[in-house]
């Protein structure tokens, strides 16, 4: 469940309970052990090293001393830390491990981790606003500057050690970045060359030809830009996100994708209103945009707005199989890849299984207790973790047998 008094920002970067001495400002550094200090140090980043006694924390300090000042010492023991005021030295409860990369400071009690290493799904949080306002969108936007996020990703493409497979962008609206956005994404392409590339956005402003060019002409080819179409006709799409004249902008922007041979990813989230009219969407979408890489039809996150309008937002989708099964036939005829994405297998009919992705990233999943014992829960989604057992829509319900299909 969301916590009482959290942040946008704190809700999506994860947080460790730390105490800083002598970092005055917020901070990105690699964490990393004192005995693999020597094969990755380089003088441009900040290091965390990871010290287990005093003995560890003086020998930091002596690297200090000896004039590499960008090292800060980690240790989980909060006796050793009390003996070192005048050391930078960050206490935590042994969470953070080798190629994490956090930000820290002396005013912060915790630490937000912006990367960690041993996650299946990574994601680089840009911007907090947004251009719609989705009656189910999970992040709602603010409207503050958060401009400096722009420097504290390039910061963390700096600062990841080993490339990932895939690496996420969200907000708020990236596009609203401009020029930044296509410096973040320019930076972690050559830092990281191998990894592939999601931004998720909802490709409004990328109408404007000249502001599509700017950001799209030799662009990386290992980027997919991850759109949302809630309907085939404006007032349904326009209505969803709560913003007039957002549909004709939508498919604008999705032309000039294709325009500049990006990939494309649309996304469905399936509240009420899209539902009663995925059929259409559907017939629309294999019409106009065949060109897209696939279409993922998305559950509900029960968080956010999606908790202000639960009438048109808590599904449980049993009730709405046929209109999943009917989409994915639509879209198979137009040659077009479907996936379903967030949904409990135990929520959907087994001959959707096969499209069914585990989706929810690793740091927010969970499982109710009757997942337990379910055959299939090493291929379910799961649930996100602020997932109410009995208040939403959606039950859960373990599978005890499998039919071959």
């Amino acid at each position: 469940m969301p916590i009482a008094g959290l942040t946008p920002l704190d809700t999506l970067m994860r947080k460790v309970r730390v105490r800083t001495h002598g970092v005055e400002y917020r901070t990105v550094a690699r964490v990393i052990s004192l005995e693999n200090l020597s094969a990755q140090w380089r003088p441009e980043l900040r290091f965390l090293v990871r010290a287990a006694d005093a003995e560890g924390i003086t020998k930091v300090a002596q690297l200090r001393s000896a004039g590499l000042t960008n090292l800060i010492s980690l240790t989980s023991s909060l006796h050793v830390a009390d003996q070192w005021q005048a050391e930078p030295v960050v206490e935590t409860g042994g969470i953070l491990m080798d190629e994490d990369v956090v930000a820290f400071a002396d005013h912060m009690n915790h630490a937000h981790v912006l990367y960690r290493y041993t996650d299946q799904h990574h994601t680089v949080f840009l911007t907090n606003r947004c251009n719609s306002y989705c009656l189910m969108c999970s992040q709602p936007p603010t409207k503050q500057d958060d401009s400096w996020l722009v420097n504290e990703a390039v910061e963390v493409a700096n600062h990841i050690a080993s490339s990932p497979h895939t690496l996420g962008f969200s907000g708020g609206e990236p596009l609203l970045l401009g020029e930044h956005l296509r410096l973040v994404l320019d930076t972690f392409a050559h830092q990281h060359p191998s990894t592939r590339y999601d931004v998720l956005s909802n490709g409004r402003l990328l109408a404007n030809p000249i502001y599509a060019e700017h950001m799209l002409k030799g662009l990386s080819e290992r980027v997919t830009w991850m759109v949302p179409l809630y309907g085939h006709a404006d007032f349904l799409h326009d209505f969803v996100v709560q913003s007039p004249g957002a549909f004709e902008e939508t498919l604008a922007g999705l032309l000039n994708l294709r325009r500049f041979g990006q990939a494309v990813q649309l996304r469905i989230v399936l509240i009420r209103p899209v539902l009663e009219n995925l059929a259409a969407l559907c017939e629309f979408i294999g019409r106009n945009l065949p060109f897209v890489r696939e279409v993922a039809l998305m559950a509900c996150e029960p968080i956010g707005f999606a908790l202000a309008n639960p009438e048109l937002t808590d599904i449980d989708l049993r009730e709405w199989s046929a209109e999943l099964s009917h989409g994915i036939r639509t879209l198979k005829r137009a040659k077009i890849p479907a996936i379903l994405m967030n949904a409990p297998l135990c929520a959907l009919p087994q001959i959707l299984w096969p499209y069914a992705h585990k989706s929810i990233s690793d740091w927010k999943r969970t499982f109710a207790e009757d997942c337990a014992t379910c055959r299939v829960k090493t291929e379910c989604a799961g649930l996100f973790s602020w997932h109410h057992p009995g208040k939403f829509s959606m039950k859960i319900q373990k599978i005890e047998g499998i039919i071959n299909v």
